[in-house]
């Protein structure tokens, strides 16, 4: 059984989250704020956050920092804030997710299981993919420039990976959306033109291989 962790100082937020995600099977646990869940991550078990970001003692985007220090696990972000600026910073620091409230208990569900799923198999791989610059592990989950291993946020790594198994072939943005995030994305397509200019950052000399195909989305090709 999957365990969840709701993180929000708002009670009936975590009591929503805990019926619909028990319904789905999960088992939920909640804390209130920041400090609570940064222990609670570190010596429990647990294999997704979703983490508000507005916060008493210790904000979200803080917690998920202490987190990223030992865990990869992955995070979803639910915040009132739909500032553009905010999303990125979220994305920066390692979140796989962001999601604005109000939000639908049932589409954070969907995003849950989606990344959840991504994750299990994942895990079945076993193949890595090589270039004169660039490793991609993925069974390990590492990627190394220039025979250097460089450290890419959650949705980086799933982005890369993506883009890498589908080398050659033009995806457009839909298709990326669907298959990276794995849901009906209702977003904007900035949120996808985002990470990608965050992969090709944390890529350097390798960040050539990641084409924008004006117009409709991009291609992986060395």
């Amino acid at each position: 059984m999957y365990k969840i962790l709701i993180v929000d100082d708002e009670p009936n937020i975590r009591d929503i989250v805990a019926k619909y995600g028990e319904f789905e099977g999960y088992s939920v646990t909640g804390a209130q704020n920041g400090m609570e869940a940064v222990e609670l991550v570190k010596n429990g078990k647990y294999d997704i956050v979703l983490m508000d970001v507005m916060m008493p003692e210790l904000d979200g985007f803080s917690a998920v920092r202490k987190i990223r220090q030992f865990s990869q696990i992955p995070v979803i972000m639910l915040s009132a804030r739909t500032e553009e600026y905010d999303k990125i910073h979220g994305f920066e620091i390692g979140a796989d997710d962001y999601v604005t409230k109000p939000f639908s208990p049932k589409e954070l569900m969907l995003r849950v299981n989606a990344i959840l799923s991504r994750g299990k198999a994942s895990e079945a791989k076993s193949d890595i993919y090589e270039t004169d610059k660039l490793k991609v592990d993925f069974t390990a989950r590492i990627v190394y420039v220039n025979g250097g291993r460089i450290e890419l946020s959650p949705k980086e790594y799933e982005l890369l990976f993506f883009l890498v198994r589908n080398k050659g072939i033009a995806l457009s943005r839909e298709r990326i959306l669907s298959e990276v995030w794995g849901y009906d994305f209702y977003g904007d397509d900035r949120t996808l033109d985002t990470h990608i200019k965050l992969l090709r950052k944390s890529l350097g000399d390798a960040s050539d291989y990641v084409v924008t195909l004006r117009g409709m989305g991009y291609r992986f090709e060395t």
